[in-house]
C-alpha cells in the first residue's frame, strides 16, 4: 500500500496537482508512484460511479413498469405516457448525480460508441461495460425486494417479465432488430449532438432524459425500446436467478436483440456523427 506525505493526502484527495506534490522531498524520497496512484484512484471511482449510475436508472425505471404492471399497487393501470416519463426522469436523475464523476454513459452502447471516435479510452471499456451490467443487476434485484408483494399476486407472467426486461410486441426478428438499431442510434447521435451545444451546459441532464423520453413515447411500442444492453440483460438475469411465483421463461432467445442492436446501433451514431460534424 503506498503512503502519502502527510501534508498531501488532502490535494490528492481533492485535485489532481500532480506537478506540486511530485516536486515535495518527502514524497520524491519514499518514491510514490503518485500518478499511477492518482489514474487508480479515479478509475475506480468512475467505475463504482457507472455501477451506482445504472443501478439507479434501473431501480427508477423498472420500478415504474412494476408499479404500472403488477397487481394490487397504486400504480397499476396507469399507462405507457407513466413508464416512459419514469424512465425519462430515471436517466436524468442518473446522470444529475454521477454525470460529473465518470460521464454517467449508464449504457454499453454509450460507452462503446465513444470508444469508436476516440472519444473514450478502449483500456476503460470493459471495466465500464461491466460496471454497467452489475448495476442492472443490482438495480432489478432491488426492485424485486421492493415488489416482492406484489410480484407474488396475479399469474400474468408477461407482466412480470417485463418488469425485468424487454420484448416485442410482435416476434419478428428483423423488425424487432431494427427497432432497437434505430431508438440507440438516436440516442447517441443526440447525445453526441448535446456536447456540441454550449447552451445546454447544466441542463444536459434534463435534455437526456428528454431524449430518453422521447424514444420511448415514439419509438417504443414496438421492443420496449431497450436501447441499452445493461438494461435488458442485468435485469434479465435477476428474473432468471430470483424466487418469483409463477414467473415464467426468462426469454432468452430474444435476449441478444436488445444487446447487439443498440451496440451496432450506439457505435453506428457515433462513427456517423463524427464524420458530419
Amino acid at each position: 500500500m503506498h503512503i502519502f506525505c502527510r501534508s498531501h493526502i488532502q490535494r490528492i484527495k481533492y485535485s489532481n496537482e500532480v506537478a506540486y506534490i511530485l516536486s515535495c522531498k518527502s514524497c520524491a524520497k519514499k518514491k510514490i508512484n503518485i500518478y499511477l496512484r492518482i489514474e487508480r484512484m479515479t478509475r475506480m471511482s468512475k467505475y463504482l460511479a457507472e455501477m451506482l449510475g445504472t443501478m439507479v436508472l434501473i431501480i427508477l425505471g423498472d420500478g415504474v413498469v412494476a408499479n404500472v404492471l403488477l397487481d394490487k399497487t397504486k400504480g397499476q393501470n396507469s399507462g405507457w405516457i407513466v413508464i416512459t416519463t419514469g424512465w425519462g426522469l430515471g436517466v436524468t436523475i442518473a446522470v444529475f448525480i454521477f454525470g460529473p464523476i465518470s460521464g454517467a454513459h449508464i449504457n454499453p452502447a454509450v460507452t462503446l460508441g465513444l470508444a469508436m471516435i476516440g472519444k473514450f479510452p478502449w483500456s476503460s471499456v470493459p471495466g465500464y461495460i461491466a460496471a454497467q451490467l452489475i448495476g442492472g443487476f443490482l438495480g432489478a434485484l432491488i426492485v424485486w425486494l421492493f415488489y416482492k408483494n406484489h410480484f407474488n399476486e396475479g399469474d400474468d407472467q408477461g407482466a412480470k417479465l417485463a418488469v425485468f426486461c424487454t420484448g416485442p410486441a410482435i416476434n419478428d426478428t428483423l423488425s424487432n432488430f431494427f427497432s432497437e438499431f434505430i431508438g440507440t442510434f438516436l440516442l447517441v447521435f443526440a447525445s453526441l449532438g448535446l456536447n456540441n451545444t454550449p447552451m445546454v451546459n447544466g441542463l444536459a441532464p434534463v435534455a437526456s432524459g428528454l431524449i430518453v423520453w422521447s424514444i420511448g413515447i415514439s419509438l417504443g411500442g414496438t421492443t420496449g425500446y431497450a436501447i441499452n444492453p445493461a438494461r435488458d440483460f442485468g435485469p434479465r438475469l435477476a428474473h432468471y436467478i430470483v424466487p418469483i411465483r409463477g414467473k415464467g421463461d426468462s426469454e432468452w432467445r430474444y435476449a441478444w436483440i436488445p444487446v447487439i442492436g443498440p451496440v451496432i446501433g450506439g457505435m453506428t451514431a457515433a462513427v456517423v456523427f463524427n464524420n458530419i460534424f
